[in-house]
């Protein structure tokens, strides 16, 4: 009597589960999208290490002479720490007064109806259709009769003009998914509105208030057009501004602007790690509710 032959049961996927086909493809995607990402820091760390304003031309021949004057020079015959200070200066003063202004913005549209609350996100949301060229001379009419023009105070509240919009939209949409729950059980201990938003709904934004500090930061720094019309003593120059002091009419020195921008991401760099714990976190629960 010869033996039925026994087949094995094939095996079926799991919900979720991906084939080894799918894993070896989405991770060549994601190492070939890292490489393009990271490809132009390389390439600027590289030009930075050319002592030859013109080695960018011939890139090739940086090899055989690599050298740090680029950044010794930068950092010993310029005014580098000067633009170091007032880019943190008014970088972080733009992310405290902005986030404040945003979030107390954004948390009473989210809980209180007071006439006019819808319509007043919408106005917040129009001032971000003018151009940066149509702003700059009322702006720089309203700084000169305040007299703040080149002051840092005069360009944080500018750059509040720009962030303040868009980060209350953020942080309304981030309060919109706390449970009102905890305000109620803030009256019930006697907190008043203050008070319940200060300590029970803040500690609970943490993530929104993250991504609004950064977008907060990223928009001063790296800001040009305000900061070159309102700052004149070159002291005071952020390092977006002090970039352009490499350029003249008929030269540029780009081997000083490759180093100069290869520092200028250190302060960046450093800000995004003491944030980016919560920045997945704030931007996907911020975009829930509208």
């Amino acid at each position: 009597m010869s033996a039925t032959p026994t087949t094995t049961p094939r095996r079926t996927r799991s919900r979720g589960e991906t084939s080894l086909a799918g894993k070896l493809a989405s991770h060549g995607i994601l190492t070939v999208a890292s490489l393009i990402a990271l490809f132009p820091i390389a390439w600027l760390v590289f030009l930075s290490l050319g002592p030859d304003k013109d080695d960018y031309l011939h890139p090739g021949g940086i090899w055989g002479k690599m050298t740090f004057d680029n950044y010794s020079f930068v950092l010993q015959d310029t005014n580098f720490f000067h633009w170091l200070k007032s880019s943190l200066v008014v970088s972080l003063g733009t992310t405290v007064v902005g986030v404040m202004i945003a979030a107390t913005t954004g948390y009473a549209v989210s809980r209180m109806r007071f006439p006019g609350y819808k319509k007043f996100m919408w106005v917040l949301l129009v001032t971000q259709m003018f151009p940066i060229a149509v702003l700059i001379v009322p702006m720089y009419q309203i700084l000169s009769e305040l007299q703040l023009i080149d002051t840092y105070l005069g360009l944080i509240l500018v750059y509040c003009s720009t962030a303040v919009p868009y980060c209350a939209w953020l942080m309304k949409g981030y309060f919109d998914t706390i449970p009102f729950e905890i305000d109620e059980a803030g009256r019930v201990d006697g907190l008043s509105p203050f008070g319940t938003f200060l300590r029970l709904i803040l500690p609970l934004a943490r993530p929104g208030l993250a991504v609004a500090g950064f977008y907060s930061f990223i928009t001063a720094f790296g800001e040009v057009a305000f900061a070159t019309t309102f700052m004149l003593d070159d002291t005071k120059y952020t390092f977006a501004v002090g970039l352009q002091s490499f350029i003249s009419e008929h030269d540029a020195q780009r081997n000083l602007m490759a180093a100069t921008a290869v520092l200028v991401a250190i302060p960046v760099s450093a800000f995004f790690y003491l944030v980016q714990k919560n920045l997945v976190t704030g931007l996907t629960a911020g975009g829930t509710k509208g």
